[in-house]
């Protein structure tokens, strides 16, 4: 079968169920390395960034390195001038800022001026201790948000559905750093008749080896971790809770049910997967913030990571250390980003065209 067009000119034969020449296809081949390469481009152009605003805006924290570098004890301009240039402090602001940027590409953030050590050093020393309390928060609170986000939806309007989310929405109001410490002075302190069970904080009592030990580091992480995630598990539940509620009232659903199928396989084999694109975004982004660590908590904590860390170099302010630290915790959340990014078109074939 064949259309005829009778325009001016010689007719045109079309065969029907062909594409006419210059119609647009259903996926370009090049859509999803155009979408990759857009996504790369975007996530080097924000670390770019988060380089230069490492660099200027930690220079705003009032307090001098160098007065902090000689303890407090009379120092002559000499020796000042001396310390200055010891660590590059005397160049003019836009040097620093091009060493800073030169040694940061090829892996050199610097020494740390309160510890005398690369800041590479100290940041790899700290981070097993915040991945390991970060790191069991975010699987304990994005496991508990997805599966009572999941239950809230697709029983929308219940009581549980009502507590589920009353609660939820009040502990992510909570400032983490004062549900710590209400923790320490229930749970550690004690109060009457409730007695101290678990350390104020650190890391490990220091006295311990082998099981014992592990029994010991496991003893400290109960509190940090009960309170990351009471604050934290309460997003995924809501945006879990969304995305399914925005999914329920779907034809494809009601097809599901119409042929037989149980509540529960529907749930798990139909709407869950679909609604999973806002869910992966939050666990890509909390995901990132594991690496960057609970500033607050572990300092309320006294947990010897990341967080601790960087609060004790903006005491002083040790500005490499304090940049270093930037820069590693944006990074870890852009890169996380991308990752997301790039997993989309795995989920949903749209993405990406």
């Amino acid at each position: 079968m064949t259309t005829v067009s009778s325009a001016a000119g010689p007719a045109s034969v079309t065969a029907v169920g062909r594409r006419p020449a210059g119609a647009p296809r259903g996926r370009s081949r090049s859509g999803y390395p155009r979408y990759l390469a857009g996504k790369l481009a975007g996530a080097a152009v924000s670390l770019f960034a988060v380089l230069v605003t490492s660099f200027f805006l930690f220079r705003l924290i009032p307090g001098d390195p160098v007065r902090f570098m000689t303890g407090g004890r009379p120092v002559s301009a000499e020796q000042l001038a001396t310390y200055r240039e010891e660590f590059g402090l005397d160049l003019p602001l836009w040097q620093q800022f091009t060493d800073y940027c030169g040694k940061a590409l090829s892996g050199d953030l610097g020494t740390s001026y309160q510890f005398h050590a690369p800041v590479v050093d100290k940041i790899t020393e700290a981070l097993p201790n915040t991945l390991l309390l970060t790191g069991t928060a975010f699987v304990l609170y994005t496991a508990l948000g997805a599966f009572l986000g999941t239950r809230s939806a697709w029983r929308h309007g219940g009581l549980g559905d009502r507590f589920h989310t009353g609660l939820a929405l009040t502990l992510y109001s909570i400032p983490s750093f004062w549900l710590g410490l209400l923790l320490i002075i229930v749970l550690s302190v004690g109060v009457d008749p409730v007695p101290g069970l678990f350390p104020t904080g650190g890391m490990e009592s220091g006295r311990e080896e082998g099981l014992a030990h592990v029994l010991d580091v496991a003893h400290h992480l109960v509190l940090p971790v009960v309170t990351l995630v009471a604050v934290e598990y309460g997003q995924t539940l809501l945006v879990t809770r969304s995305a399914l509620l925005d999914e329920m009232g779907a034809d494809y659903l009601t097809t599901a049910r119409a042929k037989g199928l149980r509540d529960d396989l529907v749930r798990r084999r139909h709407a869950v997967p679909n609604a999973l694109l806002p869910t992966v975004t939050l666990v890509f982004v909390n995901l990132g913030r594991t690496v960057a660590g609970v500033v607050l908590v572990e300092t309320v904590f006294s947990w010897p990571g990341l967080g601790g860390l960087f609060y004790q170099a903006l005491s002083v302010p040790d500005l490499p250390l304090v940049q270093g630290l930037f820069f590693v915790f944006a990074a870890a959340v852009i890169l996380m980003n991308t990752l997301a990014d790039l997993v989309y078109p795995m989920l949903d074939p749209r993405v990406g065209r």
